[in-house]
């Protein structure tokens, strides 16, 4: 990794509560507990858009989404008509520059929170908030062309938050039949694979959706395997499955809803993957695929 120790001092001062506020323990946002720290915030605040990788992939910037239909065939024009399905892209381009705003405590029921975090990045610095933000447009599309209507808890990856209380709250309001939150982990380099993230009951609102949000969490898993061939998490969970009851995201929902660890961005295979267009798409219809599964 080029970062310099100087440069990581600089960036966990920005963050405003050290490794914690950029993801690095337990002590932040939701997903805190395995993020690694983003790459200094001069070399990304110097990248055009703030969400480009510092060395993209070739056409990793410019990529137009490819054709949703692509790999679809053999499904009815529109299964998901009907449907509502609420997409949480992780994280937000912009809050590494807001340290005090997502470092803000908020209240996740078991626990106190910051209401978000800046995510993690590859090692030559492709975001966090740039893979979720590009994954869930593209994830969108697809729903969208299968009749379903799609609301995402942000509209870009250019601002700030919303904090984890917020997310939650969007998908209840929209009384979506599904909602997933779309991120990726940023893990010991060695450690590599993807994981469902569930909630547990916690005596909150989560408690009637949680054996729901069990079922959607295997159709994700299963459908996320069969369309990406990435492996089951070596380090978190077993069988790609997690459940948690620390996340404000998962505590609040009153509808079912699950966290989808895309694989680890510190991993150099999975993070040249993630880098691809191509796999993005395959992510993207992977997840489709699997809400449909859920939702039919």
């Amino acid at each position: 990794m080029s970062v310099t120790g100087k440069a990581l001092a600089a960036t966990l001062v920005l963050c405003g509560l050290g490794v914690a506020a950029c993801g690095g323990t337990a002590a932040g946002a939701d997903l805190a507990r395995t993020r690694g720290p983003v790459p200094p915030a001069a070399g990304t605040a110097a990248a055009p858009a703030a969400d480009a990788p510092a060395r993209p992939a070739a056409g990793a910037a410019s990529d137009p989404t490819p054709s949703p239909a692509a790999g679809q065939s053999g499904q009815s024009d529109k299964p998901l008509s009907g449907k509502v399905v609420v997409i949480d892209p992780g994280h937000n381009g912009q809050n590494y520059r807001h340290p005090a705003e997502i470092n803000k405590q908020v209240n996740v029921l078991t626990q106190s929170k910051a209401c978000d975090t800046t995510g993690t990045a590859t090692d030559n610095g492709y975001s966090e908030a740039a893979f979720t933000w590009d994954v869930s447009q593209r994830l969108a599309k697809i729903l969208k062309s299968r009749g379903a209507t799609v609301k995402l808890t942000r509209d870009s990856n250019s601002g700030v938050g919303p904090c984890i209380t917020q997310r939650a709250a969007i998908g209840n309001r929209a009384k979506a039949d599904a909602a997933i939150s779309v991120h990726a982990d940023g893990a010991g380099p060695a450690n590599h694979g993807f994981h469902v993230i569930m909630p547990e009951k916690i005596g909150g609102p989560v408690d009637p959706v949680v054996k729901a949000s069990r079922k959607l969490g295997l159709d994700v898993r299963n459908a996320f395997r069969r369309g990406t061939g990435l492996p089951y998490s070596t380090y978190i969970g077993k069988d790609a499955l997690d459940y948690r009851n620390d996340l404000g995201g998962l505590n609040l929902s009153t509808v079912p809803k699950v966290f989808i660890e895309s694989g680890n961005m510190r991993n150099s295979a999975e993070a040249a993957k993630f880098q691809q267009p191509a796999f993005r798409q395959r992510i993207a219809l992977a997840l489709a695929n699997g809400l449909q599964q859920y939702l039919k």
